[in-house]
């Protein structure tokens, strides 16, 4: 049977707070914490930090390409190749 006690609750900033959920909260962050410290060894980690690396996106370009993609100019097939295979030799090397 759960816990019914209603003696462990406390009135905070206008709210009911029960002091339980607040230690679980903090035990939720330490575990974050830990992970985001170790993800940085593994392979999303890695994947991740390429990524976050990228340069801003360059909005006229990307409007540019679009244009060309609408107009039938632009070759998507061969160019999406192209940049998978890029994107898996960089993630390989």
């Amino acid at each position: 049977m759960p816990d019914t006690d209603s003696s462990r609750f406390e009135w905070r900033d206008g709210q009911l707070n029960d002091p339980l959920e607040t230690e679980l909260a903090r035990d939720k962050d330490l575990v974050m914490e830990q992970i985001l410290d170790n993800i940085h060894g593994t392979p999303l980690g890695q994947v991740l930090k390429k990524i976050a690396s990228l340069p801003e996106i360059r909005r006229k370009k990307v409007l540019n390409l679009r244009r060309e993609i609408t107009e039938g100019r632009y070759d998507l097939t061969e160019r999406l190749d192209l940049a998978l295979d890029r994107v898996l030799e960089d993630l390989t090397a």
